[in-house]
């Protein structure tokens, strides 16, 4: 029986954490042992669950990252404590996903991982791996991860720091995770891929996976209790959905959105804060962060049209989510998230044009949700199942046992 080791800062919660989730439980059917490691917080799971350190290391963590711009370098006694059980374990396959987060050190891992022959799988959900700093650097305009980075423009952004050591964290990660020889790379898109290759990662062999949605519960259904908690009836209904909303996240342009609506179009943003939902316009109604997928599945049902104003995205699961209950999308023409859009499916337009999403809306009421109803559950059923994406990585897996 083959040993799976996963690693992410959750388990079974969130986005990432149930993609890992859900490779557990495809690997677990095929007859893997499944481990998850995780540093914050988790679901019950299919696997044996491993938590690295409590909420006072996750804490000094913290403020090394947020003083001294340490993310990733300290949390050294559980990461330790770490290494000591994965030896226990003695995996076959070690697949990390975030490692960051403010629960291990980066580099006690990759010494342990360059000491071992284990084949390292890393899917890569954002762009904190291979930058000095960031998660994400294209509102900046940044490109210094290319040759090494320093003067960080988004210093304040994710994981935030008073004082600027870009240029030490880009040389160590690049000597940290260039050290381990039998890597392999999975970027969640295309334009993610496009990015890693030009990062110090460019010589290492990989493979994009795009995140996929469980197209079985994820299905167009009757929102009658949605509809009749946020008094919907006979209300156009636009959403979107983030786990923060930030600039980064398009929320600035919900609220511009939401000065131009008719009386009977209303917004719906899931994932405020209740500071946020306090000073919402009396066209936007707030919901707070859920794990209720059924709430998620009524509402990505009811909506007539879904809005991703992400700036930044690697992928964009909440733009596939909506096409599978059957609602086109709008998103923004950077990044990701076009490539997940057809023209049958929704609309791609340049950041911020407004002008351009408010005539979209006025075109979808004239034309119906139902022009595009099946062409988005087809798109998603014919590219984006996750079970078919579990299955890529099944195949890596056996695949990387076989080579090795």
């Amino acid at each position: 029986m083959p040993t799976l080791l996963s690693i992410n800062v959750v388990a079974n919660s969130g986005s990432t954490g149930r993609i890992v989730e859900g490779i557990v439980e495809m690997a677990s059917l095929k007859g893997w042992k499944c481990y998850t490691v995780y540093g914050r917080w988790a679901n019950t799971s299919k696997s044996e669950l491993y938590k690295v350190g409590n909420l006072y290391d996750v804490c000094i963590h913290y403020l090394l990252s947020r003083v001294f711009d340490m993310h990733g370098l300290a949390s050294k006694r559980v990461t330790n404590k770490l290494i000591k059980k994965i030896r226990d374990i003695k995996p076959d396959i070690i697949h990390l996903h975030n490692i960051h987060g403010y629960y291990i050190n980066y580099k006690i891992l990759f010494d342990y991982l360059h000491s071992v022959t284990t084949p390292v799988v890393w899917t890569l959900h954002d762009c904190w791996t291979y930058t000095g700093h960031c998660a994400y650097y294209s509102n900046a305009s940044c490109s210094k991860w290319k040759t090494g980075c320093y003067n960080c423009p988004n210093l304040n952004d994710y994981p935030a720091a008073f004082f600027d050591l870009s240029a030490k964290n880009y040389q160590l990660k690049k000597y940290c995770f260039t050290s381990v020889a039998n890597l392999t790379i999975v970027p969640v898109s295309n334009w993610l891929a496009n990015e890693v290759s030009q990062s110090f990662f460019l010589n290492y062999p990989m493979q994009v996976i795009h995140n996929g949605v469980d197209i079985y519960s994820f299905t167009p259904v009757l929102a009658a209790n949605a509809q009749d908690k946020y008094q919907l009836n006979r209300k156009f209904v636009i959403l979107g959905v983030a786990t923060v909303w930030d600039r980064r996240k398009g929320f600035d342009d919900f609220i511009k959105l939401s000065a131009h609506l008719s009386e009977d179009e209303v917004i719906i943003l899931v994932g405020l804060s209740k500071k946020q939902i306090l000073n919402l316009p009396k066209n936007i109604i707030g919901i707070q962060k859920t794990e209720n997928i059924q709430e998620m599945i009524e509402l990505y049902s009811l909506a007539d049209i879904f809005i991703n104003f992400s700036t930044e995205e690697t992928f964009g699961l909440t733009t596939i989510e909506s096409m599978a209950c059957g609602t086109p999308v709008i998103v923004y023409d950077v990044t990701a998230c076009p490539e997940v859009v057809t023209e049958q499916t929704g609309f791609v337009v340049p950041p911020h044009d407004i002008h351009k999403v408010i005539n979209i809306i006025k075109y979808v009421r004239e034309v119906g949700k139902m022009k595009y109803y099946s062409c988005c559950r087809e798109h998603i059923l014919n590219n984006y199942s996750q079970y078919d994406r579990y299955e890529e990585y099944l195949s890596l897996y056996n695949r990387l046992l076989r080579e090795s």
